[in-house]
């Protein structure tokens, strides 16, 4: 009986260290690339919270094999009309085809180029401040095959406040604002 309750007690201890590890690296990536999905939003009009959200899915916080070799966090797919470098992994079918970039930073402008497609034009009738229905959106649109992206992307943000994450151009028109955001952040490689 002891076994039994010992062995579950690390089993939770297990679960616990591995959620406090998730959140920490979460955070960690939160802190590292948030300026990059506000610069996207200032740009674009996608809202950093969606990005942030599906950046912190699609690449396991940076730490998936194609965020890590291929510095795509957002799990974009090759497609027929990509001509840059690719990297291979097991997906929806074996031996997956995504795109691959230098450095982060492309991968954040790549996947704002990628919304801003005609199929996914829609997105852009809802408020970015409303990170719900964004969610539900992509998801209708066939983002992602999971049929629990919506959740997970709602789930993170507001776990991790990124609703917060809006920027905001109070003073003036010009792209300066949104070129500070790149210039106080990390190295994006």
């Amino acid at each position: 009986m002891r076994r039994i309750v010992f062995s579950g007690f690390l089993m939770l201890l297990a679960c616990g260290l591995f959620a406090q590890r998730q959140f920490q690296s979460y955070l960690d990536y939160i802190e590292k690339y948030k300026s990059l999905a506000i610069k996207e939003q200032y740009r674009h009009g996608i809202p950093a919270s969606i990005t942030m959200a599906q950046a912190i899915i699609e690449s396991n916080a940076g730490e998936s094999m194609i965020a890590v070799k291929g510095k795509n966090h957002f799990g974009i797919k090759c497609g027929s009309n990509w001509s840059g470098k690719t990297i291979y992994k097991d997906d929806d079918k074996r031996h997956d085809c995504f795109r691959s970039y230098s450095d982060v930073l492309d991968s954040y402008e790549d996947h704002s180029q990628f919304l801003k497609r005609d199929r996914y034009a829609s997105l852009f009738k809802i408020p970015v401040k409303d990170y719900k229905a964004w969610a539900r959106e992509l998801k209708r649109l066939g983002y992602a095959t999971d049929p629990n992206y919506a959740n997970k992307l709602i789930k993170i943000i507001e776990d991790y406040g990124l609703d917060k994450l809006v920027y905001s151009n109070d003073s003036s028109d010009d792209d300066s604002d949104g070129a500070n955001l790149l210039s106080s952040g990390s190295s994006y490689s």
